[in-house]
């Protein structure tokens, strides 16, 4: 039985900059960043296991995979457009107080798409990282 999600991907189009942008604009610790040789699992060239997560949830790790990660070049190049057009939504980073992170992440420089609003489940802001891939910035409903 599944007991619980541990580790979630978000393709990501420059590794540098999504680590950059994750833990200096959002504030998530590198838990991983590791390179891995040449011939790992036979993909003929490096493999960076780079991964982040928010302080206060160390049970949960972000995958900044590279979008090339595991797909032929074409596939690859696909999800890479995708990615940069703002396509790809990856899910929802809860706040106790979504318009004061709202405030505090776009001081830091995080673009928002949609300030914050009420919404029947709480109060919502939508964001993209330095990719492109857009989140949900959630204040549930208490």
């Amino acid at each position: 039985m599944i007991r619980k999600i541990s580790h979630v991907s978000v393709s990501v189009l420059d590794q540098d900059s999504a680590k950059e942008f994750y833990t200096q604009k959002l504030g998530f610790e590198v838990r991983n960043d590791i390179v891995m040789g040449e011939d790992f699992e036979g993909a003929g060239q490096g493999f960076r296991w780079l991964t982040v997560g928010p302080l206060d949830q160390p049970d949960v790790t972000i995958i900044l995979a590279d979008a090339r990660m595991g797909h032929s070049p074409q596939t690859a190049e696909e999800v890479r457009a995708l990615v940069a057009k703002g396509a790809i939504g990856n899910g929802v980073f809860a706040t106790d107080d979504c318009h004061k992170t709202f405030r505090e992440l776009s001081e830091r420089g995080v673009v928002f798409v949609q300030e914050p609003a009420e919404r029947p489940y709480g109060v919502e802001a939508v964001f993209r990282d330095d990719s492109g891939n857009w989140f949900s910035l959630t204040e549930p409903r208490g």
